[in-house]
């Protein structure tokens, strides 16, 4: 264990006060847990615990990596738990997987509940358009032959009957996946599922919801909602979603990411043309606009839907796409790319369309279609002032570009995110007077603090600490390096890595994840491997060939002697404990590629600040990336198991002692 304080382990520079100290005897080898079946006594546990008390007691803030197996959730939820009933502040926990969410909801928190013995509700909150909303469905169904084909309302009448059972409302309780556009007219929208419209007796599951979230003391939500619902602080005050709220961010390490791409803007070709759509498509002859029989502004629904292709076409054509993706739109360019679209005739038809949508909402008197019309109007006037933004780079600061999405890239978007996060996330969380809390098992990068991570995200003030891991590694974890294998540019490497993989799942007898950093060559190694795999009688399994990601991971639990191949969502956020994993195998160093337009700026910018982008960036990610895929191995303290890394660089290049210098102390064995 590491504090940053030695004194006080708060990490706050003053003794711990009375709330502090009651957490920190309830965790204690003698407190209230002990006597709580399965409770083990953990030191950095009850440090941590201890931290997240005295922030919360004081109105500050807090930065903790709690190494694996710390028991950081616990560690934060049951003085959370205890400081919102007394003091009545909502605890909002933000994680960035659903697996986090699941063991906070249905494990974890039900604990909490049982050594407390404190009456408490804990709610999920999802985003409203998760939820169907019975208001606007029973209006689609009334008016099915204005806004439906005859293919669509047996999709319309399976959501209905769903309706009529469901308990929860939301699409991951659908045993289906419905049309996109379908579900788009019955989900709850903010101008047309309110508290007015869908009142108690309406049956709304969103607005249910909503009251749940209003009186539980605990929300559970991930980052990406909380970053599109979170208030200015200066129209605000103090609290972040609710009045007088605090934030525990679970999984922190994908803060900056997340923030990153919804702080700033994105318009796609698909999500305008659907919004067109709702009001009339012309391939159905069906709409708002038809059942509102306002056939004046038909024809310009009719008119647009090819000028939105032609616009995002000629967007698409002036760039350059890298890897088939994305393209940057340097200020340089973008006097250029305006002028290949200024002579469209979009935004004034965007205009056009969301005035006759205003009057035909104005025109009606029927609520229910003058709020969806309203609504549609809005969403139209917002598009065509984001083009215009996006075409002026009018945002200082903010990088643009161009992505192409789709299983063909067929469609086109237009982001903007600003370079850097650090200073708004410093202004939006951590404001004098409120609690922020960020932990994670992966903050550090090989150093004795957190300064590289609280950099990223704005809090170089904010008190931090370092906890380790309770588990001895040195006696459960081995680590491999291959010096023989050539370098991943080297025309062989795909070759050897087939090689060594065999070599070492037969080591393990599969019960192995073998991490790739690219798609391309996890595809191409599978090839290779399919026929080895199927000789061994072993279970194959490779993201991306049809399985879930919770599928992928139920079938190599379940099915015994497995392997499974997987890029970038398996390195994080996976607990298999016991021995159905044994090996980690790591293909390649993770560094993060300059190829997208946001990395790439990020790089620019430290450069044009005179610093090293490799040392000041690209290293230290790498670096926590690969923590994070170590950490899949050692989930308990009864577990066993060896980490492979196949990149010979760690051992040829002066870098590589940073990676090992970050990785747990272990046997190390070089071949």
């Amino acid at each position: 264990m590491i504090s940053l304080n030695e004194e006080f382990p708060s990490g706050i520079d003053v003794p711990p006060g009375p709330f502090a100290r009651e957490i920190s005897e309830l965790f204690g080898p003698k407190g209230g847990l002990a006597s709580v079946r399965g409770f083990e006594w953990r030191r950095e546990q009850q440090l941590m615990a201890e931290g997240v008390a005295a922030a919360l007691e004081r109105r500050t803030h807090l930065v903790v990596e709690a190494g694996t197996g710390v028991g950081k959730s616990l560690a934060y939820l049951v003085p959370a738990v205890l400081h919102s009933i007394r003091t009545g502040r909502k605890a909002l926990i933000s994680t960035h997987t659903i697996n986090l969410q699941e063991q906070l909801l249905y494990k974890d928190i039900p604990l909490v509940k049982g050594f407390l013995g404190e009456e408490f509700e804990a709610v999920l909150l999802k985003g409203r358009q998760n939820y169907v909303c019975p208001t606007r469905l029973a209006r689609a169904r009334r008016h099915g032959a204005d806004l439906f084909t005859a293919e669509e309302r047996p999709e319309l009448e399976r959501i209905h009957e769903w309706a009529e059972t469901t308990r929860d409302g939301s699409l991951s309780d659908l045993p289906f996946e419905p049309p996109q556009q379908l579900w788009a007219q019955v989900c709850s929208e903010q101008h047309l599922c309110t508290p007015k419209t869908c009142g108690r007796d309406s049956g709304c599951f969103y607005q249910a919801a909503r009251r749940r979230a209003q009186s539980a003391q605990i929300l559970v939500l991930n980052h990406t909602l909380f970053f599109t619902l979170i208030g200015d602080p200066e129209e605000e005050g103090l609290g972040y979603l609710f009045p007088d709220d605090f934030v525990i961010f679970d999984e922190a390490h994908t803060v900056e990411q997340v923030a990153s791409r919804h702080l700033g803007f994105s318009l796609s070709q698909y999500g305008l043309r659907q919004s067109v759509q709702r009001l009339y498509n012309p391939r159905t002859r069906k709409g708002l606009l038809q059942q509102a029989r306002h056939t004046d502004a038909i024809g310009t629904a009719v008119d647009l839907m090819p000028e939105i292709d032609r616009f995002f076409d000629a967007i698409a054509g002036g760039c350059t796409f890298k890897q088939g993706r994305e393209c940057r739109i340097r200020e340089d360019r973008s006097a250029d790319l305006a002028e290949k679209v200024a002579e469209s005739p979009l935004a004034e038809g965007l205009a056009r369309l969301a005035d006759s949508a205003g009057s035909a909402a104005g025109k009606t008197e029927e609520e229910g279609l003058k709020g969806e019309l309203a609504e549609v109007a809005s969403r139209l006037r917002t598009a065509r002032a984001g083009l215009a933004d996006f075409l002026s780079q009018s945002e200082p600061d903010h990088v643009y570009w161009v992505e192409r999405s789709g299983k063909t890239s067929s469609w086109t978007s237009l982001h903007a995110a600003p370079v850097a996060v650090a200073p708004l996330l410093g202004r939006l969380l951590f404001r004098e007077g409120s609690t922020a809390i960020m932990t994670s098992a992966t903050l550090s990068v090989g150093s004795a603090e957190l300064d590289y991570f609280r950099g990223r995200v704005g809090a170089m003030e904010v008190p931090s600490l370092q906890l380790g891991s309770p588990f001895d590694y040195s006696r459960q974890m081995k680590i491999h390096l291959v010096r023989k294998m050539p370098e991943p540019k080297d025309p062989s490497y795909e070759e050897a890595l087939a090689k060594w993989i065999a070599h070492f799942t037969e080591e393990s007898h599969a019960r192995a994840f073998v991490l790739f950093t690219s798609h391309r060559m996890m595809q191409a190694v599978a090839a290779r491997m399919t026929a080895f795999f199927e000789k061994k009688g072993w279970n194959l399994i490779v993201q991306g060939t049809g399985l879930s990601r919770s599928r992928m991971l139920e079938a190599f639990r379940e099915e015994g002697e497995s392997v499974l191949f997987g890029t970038d969502s398996f390195w994080t956020g996976v607990d298999l404990p016991g021995e159905a994993l044994s090996s980690v195998i790591i293909t390649r160093l993770p560094f993060v590629t300059p190829d997208h337009p946001l990395t790439e700026a990020k790089l620019e910018e430290i450069e044009a600040s005179g610093g090293d982008s490799f040392q000041a960036y690209s290293l230290p990610e790498a670096i926590l990336k690969l923590r994070q895929g170590v950490g899949r191995l050692i989930r308990s303290s009864k577990d066993h198991g060896s980490i492979v890394i196949l990149d010979s660089r760690i051992l040829t290049r002066s870098y590589g002692k940073a990676f090992l210098r970050a990785l747990p102390e272990c046997p190390v064995e070089i071949l």
